[in-house]
């Protein structure tokens, strides 16, 4: 079989032609040979990319949350020619020209991850359910990650937390025994693909063997970015196997959930590893997140859903991009978020449509774009309620501020213009809205 019929592309004349096969399709090789520093990069791109794209790349790692990891299976992806505007680049590779000054109400922990923390690599927002962080690691790092404060390796801009440690989980696994109202465990980090298969099986057993827990997600983008993880890392997918059908014998659902941003992404290497999920009954979610430059138009949203649904993966949420410091480039504006799920809806079945979704800045968590209470169009701001996790607070999501009129953008940038503006709307308390 040809590179063709795995991934969808040429690899011809890609920048990994010269290794074979075998290589390129192996999860140990595309780990091995990750970009994870500015020279690597150069040095695989010195005759495919201008210079000038690189210095665009290093000046603009200086700038933002996140640093590089991308593997040869991703940067084979990316069209190279047309770097400056390729949606799948501009994800994962920041260019200095393409970024924005921050919106002062940005944060490096813009959900107040860590002030909902009752234990170790645990985040306790909703009432039933908790965020098991269980790694602070990727296969790929993306520049738009809502865990930049603590993901991948420190930057000139953010110094990572450690939130994440194998001793934790034992203190965190007895927090969920003592609390019988959690019945729903989402394990993410970082990404499980980073997990050992015995750690796999010890936390997913551990996890059904609580009663109260009814539902497990593993959470993983490498469905999207290194989807022969599920081909060639046989412990690792028998270990995923094992704790769902051991779910299922328990009438416990264990669920997949990943991260597709542009269609491009739906390879069919990655309908080959649908299909061996889909054989083991594995059921798989997609968390999509709208990203200006990349997905925020109809065509491209109705195109990805489709795409999707094809493999079998269900189109579950398209999030607003999350106000974590070095993404306003990344950001749309709340009516337009409104604008394009309305296209999106009915261009295929409802039960197949994500949902769009504001995760609240300040710890409000998900909610439905079309819901806020309160908005004000000419600073830009819309506000929600969150019933479940705080019914006395309204948590309030801030549009880029290149969308705003001139005057608006610069009461928001003078000299003490948020704490102005905040207070003369007489909107928000003190803790409503992080800033750091």
């Amino acid at each position: 079989m040809s590179f063709m019929d795995y991934l969808g592309f040429d690899r011809s004349a890609g920048l990994y032609a010269s290794n074979s096969q075998e290589d390129f399709l192996n999860h140990n090789w595309q780990d091995k040979n990750s970009v994870i520093r500015i020279e690597q990069l150069e040095a695989v791109l010195r005759d495919t990319a201008p210079a000038s794209i690189v210095s665009e790349i290093r000046d603009g790692l200086k700038k933002v949350g996140m640093s590089i990891r991308l593997n040869p299976y991703m940067m084979d992806l990316i069209d190279w020619r047309n770097a400056e505007t390729d949606p799948i680049r501009r994800q994962f590779l920041p260019m200095l020209s393409e970024l924005e000054p921050d919106h002062p109400c940005m944060s490096v922990d813009s959900l107040e991850e860590r002030n909902t923390s009752p234990a170790p690599n645990l985040v306790h927002r909703y009432p039933d359910k908790v965020l098991f962080l269980v790694t602070s690691v990727c296969p790929v790092y993306c520049q738009y990650c809502t865990r930049s404060y603590a993901v991948g390796q420190d930057t000139e801009k953010v110094r990572k937390d450690n939130v994440t440690s194998a001793n934790g989980w034992a203190a965190a696994l007895e927090y969920i025994r003592s609390n019988p109202t959690i019945e729903d465990v989402v394990v993410s980090g970082g990404d499980i693909a980073r997990l050992k298969p015995a750690n796999i099986k010890a936390l997913g057993h551990a996890l059904l063997d609580i009663e109260h827990v009814r539902r497990i997600r593993f959470a993983t983008k490498s469905v999207s970015v290194l989807p022969m993880k599920f081909l060639t890392d046989e412990a690792w997918f028998s270990a995923i196997v094992e704790v769902a059908q051991r779910g299922r014998q328990m009438f416990k659902s264990v669920f997949v959930h990943t991260h597709f941003n542009h269609p491009r992404e739906v390879t069919p290497l990655v309908e080959k590893a649908m299909r061996r999920l889909f054989s083991e009954g594995i059921h798989v979610r997609n968390q999509a997140v709208l990203l200006r430059g990349v997905n925020d138009d109809p065509e491209t949203l109705i195109e990805l859903t489709k795409k999707l649904g094809r493999v079998n993966i269900q189109p579950y949420y398209v999030y607003s991009c999350d106000m974590v410091l070095g993404t306003e480039h990344f950001r749309v504006r709340v009516p337009e978020m409104q604008r394009l799920e309305r296209e999106v809806r009915g261009a295929t079945a409802g039960f197949n449509t994500p949902l769009f979704i504001v995760d609240a800045p300040g710890g409000g968590g998900k909610r439905d774009v079309h819901s806020y209470e309160y908005r004000d169009d000419k600073y830009g701001i819309s506000g929600y309620r969150s019933p479940s996790v705080d019914p006395n607070r309204m948590f309030y999501h801030f549009d880029p501020l290149r969308e705003l009129e001139a005057g608006a953008r610069a009461e928001w940038r003078a000299p003490g213009g948020r704490e102005a503006i905040l207070q003369r709307l007489g909107i928000l308390r003190p803790e409503s809205v992080a800033a750091e």
